[in-house]
């Protein structure tokens, strides 16, 4: 198959519980609960992503003919000073089990990458994902009801989309992260008094928007 990618770009993870580990994070571009344009947004049924996943035109997107092409790509990404460094891609979108598949999974572990996915949990993760992180949006059903971490953008105008649907799930982790909106602060104290409350539960803060990184 052809891989539609946004961007390829080497950061800090700045969420969840790899919070501050480099990596190269791959943006393949597309999602199944968003068109990513903005007159569709207040009808989407996730309508507050914060990221840009239309197009390939982004830093290292484009279109990649195979797997081993999508691979090489990661892998100029990483910085290749450090020998001790674990290589680590995070597959993200959009919603990266659209196009992510068996082949480009085989292909970056063959280049030595763990590979982490952060998914909306509506289509079933193939196998050989290192970590799975699922962050379920609104009232979408959630089809991946297991993996590494749930991470939940809180709160949600849905009564679906409450933590309690969610908390019995087999995951190894639970967070909360505050909705990024004109009302953050009120979601911060929200996620973290729910959080004290029901301690299956941490708090992810987005830090990458804290230290101004992408």
């Amino acid at each position: 198959m052809t891989y539609s990618v946004r961007e390829i770009y080497y950061t800090l993870q700045g969420e969840g519980a790899h919070t501050g580990r480099p990596a190269v994070f791959l943006r393949f571009a597309g999602c199944n609960l968003w068109s990513g344009r903005e007159k569709d947004r207040a009808a989407a049924v996730c309508n507050f992503c914060d990221t840009e996943f239309v197009g390939t035109g982004g830093p290292g997107g484009g279109k990649f003919a195979t797997a081993g092409e999508l691979a090489a790509a990661v892998a100029v990404t990483w910085p290749t000073a450090d020998a001790n460094a674990s290589p680590y891609v995070v597959c993200t979108g959009g919603e990266p089990l659209l196009q992510l598949d068996a082949a480009a999974i085989d292909a970056m572990h063959e280049l030595g990458f763990e590979i982490g996915v952060e998914t909306n949990g509506t289509i079933r993760a193939p196998s050989g994902i290192d970590w799975l992180c699922v962050s379920p949006k609104a009232a979408a059903p959630v089809v991946q009801t297991s993996g590494n971490e749930l991470k939940l953008v809180y709160p949600q105008r849905e009564d679906e989309a409450q933590p309690e649907r969610f908390a019995t799930m087999a995951f190894d982790n639970f967070f909360l992260q505050p909705l990024d909106n004109a009302v953050k602060e009120q979601n911060t104290r929200a996620a973290t008094d729910y959080c004290l409350a029901n301690p299956t539960w941490k708090l992810s803060l987005q830090t990458h928007k804290l230290i101004g990184i992408s």
